[in-house]
């Protein structure tokens, strides 16, 4: 049974020509679901699956970098011929809906309910589609945020999401087959830790005792191949950049 990994944008903080916002496609177990609904991916996806087939929605948290495509994606399944024959349901922090709502001046997120069922994450939050179990746990970021770890047939992919360095993201990581993770910055601001360098995400990387690093979400300040270099050191294991269009498998041990 097999585990993969699309990358459909790893821009940050916003979108640039051929590289959208964070955005992926995890297939496995029978369903397929999409994580993280940056700018710009909602395109993305649709080169690699019809969006009304969708098991699931997965949203790390609500800054527009992972979450704007949502109103796309509503757009699209609402008015754009692309109708699910039920309800997507999108796993996401508190206030999706309302946010959803208020770019159509509705006082709350009711008139989704025809397209899309909007449920709050929480830590420890689990559900299964299929054969793919995702579980999500809270981790440290500017406003509310998790990350995901995803397991179908004895395989296991970790996702930070966006986060600075916290005990939850080795949890989630511990052991995986794949982990990909954020490498935002470049360095640390004082009292501010609310994303990783690439030291940070290859440290996590070895004490999770993972098999491979995808680095993805590099800021501005950094190159995605820079980054890479960098995290591999500190992890020192097989390490790779996310880019647009892979599609990568999550292989087991």
């Amino acid at each position: 049974m097999s585990l993969t990994l699309t990358v459909l944008g790893t821009a940050s903080p916003h979108p640039r020509p051929d590289r959208p916002c964070s955005g992926y496609l995890v297939r496995g177990g029978g369903a397929e679901v999409w994580v993280d609904a940056g700018t710009g991916s909602f395109a993305e996806l649709q080169r690699h699956t019809d969006p009304a087939g969708l098991d699931a929605i997965w949203i790390s948290h609500l800054h527009a970098d992972h979450s704007a495509d949502l109103l796309a994606a509503v757009y699209g399944l609402a008015y754009g011929g692309l109708a699910p024959a039920a309800p997507i349901p999108v796993y996401a922090p508190q206030g999706c809906a309302e946010r959803l709502a208020g770019f159509f001046g509705r006082p709350d997120g009711g008139f989704l309910k025809g397209v899309l069922d909007i449920q709050p994450l929480y830590d420890g939050h689990r559900v299964r589609h299929g054969d793919l179990e995702l579980t999500s746990r809270a981790v440290v970021h500017d406003v509310e945020a998790y990350g995901l770890r995803a397991q179908s047939g004895g395989r296991v992919l970790g996702y930070s999401g966006d986060s600075g360095p916290c005990p939850a993201l080795i949890e989630l990581a511990r052991a995986a087959d794949l982990f990909l993770c954020e490498a935002d910055i470049d360095g640390h601001r004082d009292g501010e830790q609310v994303h990783l360098t690439p030291e940070d995400a290859g440290t996590v990387a070895r004490r999770a005792g993972v098999r491979e690093l995808v680095v993805t979400h590099v800021g501005p300040t950094l190159t995605p191949e820079a980054a890479t270099v960098r995290a591999a050191a500190a992890f020192g294991g097989p390490t790779v950049t996310a880019r647009e269009g892979d599609v990568l498998s999550v292989r087991p041990r």
